[in-house]
């Protein structure tokens, strides 16, 4: 079940490089130029040079920030008059809010009920219209769908919109622009619209590098997607790393099988283990969404000794009394 009814058309092919460089123009005084951060522990247990792009840092803590202002200030003054709503976990939601809040227009997001608490306290701070809904994709769109007849909101997707493909890929433009001679990228798979964004920066950019899409096992739409060849379904996946609780897209799926290298899964174990190798070790705390990127790496998932992996932490947004570890 699919949401088709929005008030304005968006981008009708997957973003090419000026789309990108005209995303990152429009955005970069609203957002931060994220750090890249290295560890030379990590690049001794690993063999490899280790490069982390630092989103955790970013304003709503999160990669979301880039997509979300790239939508809300891409919108004409007519299609943004009744607000925008979109359906998130967390992350796309607080920075959809956080946009909406900078163009003074209302946010409407529809919430799980399972979501992290942290992360619906930062929708209601960034000032958003919270529904909440059962843990189900199908109950997530039918409550915006009520919602969008209700108020006449403009829906903002959290991945399948190329307007919000082009912001998310920001974040690997200026890694590629901060580390050059990269030999791969490591990134998050949800609904697939960082690794998307982050493919194709680098195939304009560089396409030597090799994209590689980190995954639960318990959430490994993308993972069979991708080896099957066919968007494969799933509904309401148990997994610590919440953010990933999503499914592909058409959009993101038609950018994964073109232009990503391999989709790699991990599990919860693994999770909280690089979770807390990198609180412990690089001295930052990052969520276990962006703790499945490294996880491949640390833990002999993937093997590139000598090589040179760029790795983007996607966000940080932690719940500090519900730890996993």
């Amino acid at each position: 079940m699919r949401l088709w009814k929005q008030k304005t058309l968006s981008m009708k092919t997957p973003p090419k490089l000026n789309d990108i460089l005209t995303a990152h123009e429009r955005i970069k005084s609203y957002i931060h130029r994220t750090p890249v951060m290295t560890c030379a522990t990590l690049d001794r247990m690993t063999g490899a040079s280790l490069f982390f792009k630092c989103e955790n840092f970013q304003k709503g803590g999160a990669f979301k920030a880039r997509g979300a202002f790239n939508a809300v200030f891409s919108l004409s003054n007519e299609e943004a008059s009744s607000g925008v709503i979109t359906h998130s976990s967390g992350n796309h939601a607080g920075a959809l809010a956080i946009a909406a809040q900078v163009r003074k227009i209302p946010a409407y997001i529809v919430m799980p009920s399972t979501a992290p608490a942290v992360k619906k306290a930062a929708v209601e701070g960034y000032g958003g219209k919270i529904t909440f809904c059962e843990p189900t994709l199908t109950a997530r769109i039918e409550t915006t769908q009520l919602l969008i007849a209700e108020t006449n909101a403009l829906l903002i997707h959290p991945y399948d919109d190329y307007r919000i493909i082009a912001g998310a890929a920001t974040a690997a433009l200026e890694l590629l622009e901060d580390i050059p001679g990269l030999d791969y990228i490591f990134a998050p798979v949800g609904g697939g619209g960082l690794v998307s964004g982050t493919a194709l920066i680098a195939h304009y950019m560089n396409p030597h590098i090799k994209i590689v899409g980190c995954e639960p096992q318990n959430a490994n739409d993308a993972y069979r997607s991708f080896k099957e060849d066919r968007l494969v379904p799933i509904e309401n996946p148990k997994t610590i790393a919440d953010g990933l609780r999503t499914m592909l897209s058409d959009k993101t799926f038609g950018i994964i099988k073109k232009y990503v290298d391999d989709i790699i899964t991990v599990t919860e174990e693994e999770i909280i283990t690089a979770l807390r190798t990198v609180w412990e070790r690089v001295k930052i705390i990052i969520e276990p969404s962006s703790a499945v990127a490294v996880a491949p790496i640390l833990y002999g998932k993937f093997s590139a000794p000598g090589k040179r992996i760029g790795i983007i932490l996607s966000g940080g947004n932690v719940d500090l009394k519900n730890l996993p570890f």
